[in-house]
């Protein structure tokens, strides 16, 4: 079927959203661009991404050179914890999007961003994706954690809760960090795939860092085009897969019966926090150019 993607672009796309990744068509100037951001950020994030990420960046050898094959880099994925990366020209419905992730497929742009977006691009392009997400899906725990969001959003439709699973999957599989015995860590794909954030998420003082706690979190509203007010911590990816191994209903009851959003910059009582920040980032105005 022939869609409109959000960019204005149409495009012939599969039931299922997917599309030929047809790498052939990437320019040299567009590989050109992958291997920059890609040796960028690799610098950036040793010592600020936790060993899973990294650890997942050499395993599936994203920094070849050029944008990855997905058929390739699906062949290494699969191997280690059944998952696939497969082409998509935009985001997908939340439907498709739920199916795929509860087969193990991860759906990934299909373009790059431009020369001037190189620091910021809204839209998720290949480098969020692939540089982002896939390198956490070679670590069987994470992979297993991402299967389950899948199921859940499957077992959400029509149940008027999406948006509280949409804000679990933004602070955790975005923009999550976790606790290590080496210090605080980035995770989150938003975060590493972002020089100015991948700072920022960990060294200012600005932000709330509050520990992970399911249904506080589904209820916790976030920005989506600026740095992030309150970041939530994990202990590890087991305390992340054990939350969502659980019978959702009785929380969906719960979540649409309170009807309850928090600010992005609350604290309360019962929270276990980090570090409680000056929110002085946020209070200034912020910064809608932060980098990509």
């Amino acid at each position: 079927m022939l869609i409109t993607t959000r960019l204005g672009r149409q495009v012939e796309v599969n039931a299922d959203y997917t599309v030929d990744q047809h790498w052939e068509h990437f320019t040299a100037e567009e590989h050109d661009r992958w291997d920059r951001l890609y040796a960028r950020q690799e610098q950036l994030l040793e010592g600020r991404a936790c060993d899973e990420f990294m650890q997942g960046l050499k395993l599936l050898k994203l920094s070849d050179g050029g944008i990855p094959r997905f058929d390739d880099l699906s062949a290494r994925l699969g191997k280690l914890t059944g998952w696939s990366v497969v082409a998509v020209p935009d985001l997908v419905p939340d439907d498709v999007f739920f199916d795929h992730l509860a087969n193990r497929r991860f759906p990934a742009g299909n373009f790059i961003r431009s020369e001037r977006e190189l620091d910021y691009l809204q839209e998720p392009d290949v480098f969020h994706d692939v540089f982002g997400h896939v390198p956490m899906l070679a670590n069987p725990v994470f992979a297993d954690y991402m299967e389950a969001y899948g199921k859940g959003g499957q077992r959400a439709q029509g149940k008027g809760v999406l948006a509280n699973l949409a804000r679990l999957y933004w602070y955790t599989v975005e923009f999550g960090l976790i606790s290590t015995k080496d210090g605080m860590r980035i995770y989150g794909a938003g975060i590493v795939s972002s020089k100015a954030e991948s700072i920022y998420s960990l060294e200012s003082d600005s932000p709330h860092r509050i520990h992970f706690d399911l249904k506080r979190l589904m209820q916790t509203d976030y920005k989506i085009d600026d740095f992030q007010q309150t970041y939530w911590v994990i202990d590890s990816f087991k305390e992340l897969l054990e939350a969502t191994y659980q019978d959702f209903g009785p929380l969906y009851d719960a979540l649409v019966s309170e009807n309850m959003k928090h600010a992005p910059d609350a604290i309360l009582t019962d929270d276990r926090v980090h570090h409680e920040g000056t929110q002085a980032y946020a209070r200034a105005g912020g910064r809608l150019a932060k980098a990509g």
